[in-house]
């Protein structure tokens, strides 16, 4: 029996989870290393369709090499960390051993699928937690603190960096903005309305702006082009303008004092004096901070903090967008093609 049962019986048990990982990337890879790290939780082992690394990871991680259905047989909890087609497969191998699962982003590529998923997971009372990753940096989690007090009118979301040589899944999209679009939705308590989109570099920018159906206005930029890494996030507020960079792992609330009129050698000047707060941020790695949080719902029974609606709300705005800039580049084709 699992630990979120036993819990949810009353009847925890007070040895560590036990735990796995499927799919050894670099992903995977960090997730194995994580896992080692946290107090009352036990590596099991790893699987990986590519046996040598498994056996790689697993040698230096003292740990052991399993094929998928012998690891789910020996484990409380797996992180998935396969490419994005395998997530709805091996989701279900879990879910049928009753093993509780982190699955990462984006959760799955077809959200019909993922609905199944869902519900299946809920009638056999299997944590599943998405791997936003995001939610779980320290200026986020400062942000959604501070955000109850604000009166938000638009958010602008910046992602850029320079091309990349690890193996990439999906669009830019689905492998990069996704990241902003959970933070919004989770910062936003209203379904996206009207939507506008552009893509360019073969799928590796896009922008899109999103008009909430609250009348907040979000805007998106992602690119596998740019030669700086930024992580950015400024939200304009009626009282202020809040910048966190996801990075540094910083917030600052920027704010205008009331302006005074001062009187000088018999010449009034007008003044506005700008104010910068720095809310203190306790930083940590995002990844330990997300690892140690689907632990701990599997102990207690309760729900993750990144939920499978979460992450199908996500996948959903992904594939919008992707529709749009799809049609957007369909009718670009058609005018080059009447020119």
């Amino acid at each position: 029996m699992s630990v979120a049962n036993d819990a949810a019986e009353g009847t925890a048990t007070d040895g560590p989870v036990t735990v796995g990982v499927i799919g050894v990337g670099s992903m995977g890879r960090n997730h194995a290393r994580v896992y080692r790290e946290l107090a009352d939780v036990e590596l099991v082992g790893v699987a990986d369709m590519d046996t040598e690394a498994a056996e790689r990871v697993a040698r230096e991680y003292g740990t052991v090499a399993y094929d998928t259905a012998d690891l789910l047989g020996v484990v409380d909890a797996v992180s998935v960390a396969v490419p994005t087609t395998a997530h709805a497969p091996v989701l279900e191998q879990c879910i049928d051993a009753d093993v509780h699962a982190l699955v990462e982003k984006p959760f799955v590529d077809d959200l019909a699928v993922g609905r199944e998923l869902a519900a299946r997971a809920e009638e056999a009372d299997v944590t599943v937690q998405v791997g936003h990753i995001e939610r779980f940096n320290p200026a986020v989690r400062t942000l959604l603190r501070i955000l109850p007090n604000l009166d938000v009118l638009a958010v602008d979301a910046r992602r850029l960096g320079p091309p990349t040589d690890r193996d990439l899944d999906g669009s830019v999209v689905s492998d990069l903005m996704i990241h902003d679009i959970d933070v919004i939705n989770a910062m936003i308590d209203a379904r996206p309305g009207t939507l506008g989109a552009t893509g360019a570099a073969d799928g590796d920018y896009a922008t899109a702006q999103c008009v909430f159906e609250d009348g907040t206005v979000a805007t998106f930029t992602a690119s596998r082009v740019t030669r700086r890494k930024v992580r950015r996030l400024e939200i304009t507020a009626r009282e202020c303008l809040v910048v966190v960079d996801y990075l540094a792992q910083t917030v600052e609330i920027h704010r205008s004092e009331v302006p005074e009129y001062v009187e000088s050698n018999g010449t009034v000047r007008h003044r506005t004096e700008s104010v910068v707060e720095r809310p203190f941020v306790e930083t940590g790695e995002p990844l330990k901070a997300e690892l140690g949080a689907f632990v701990e719902a599997i102990r207690e029974g309760t729900e993750p903090v990144v939920t499978i609606e979460d992450g199908l709300a996500a996948v959903e705005f992904v594939r919008q967008i992707e529709g749009v800039i799809g049609m957007e580049e369909e009718l670009a084709a058609r005018q080059e093609a009447t020119r």
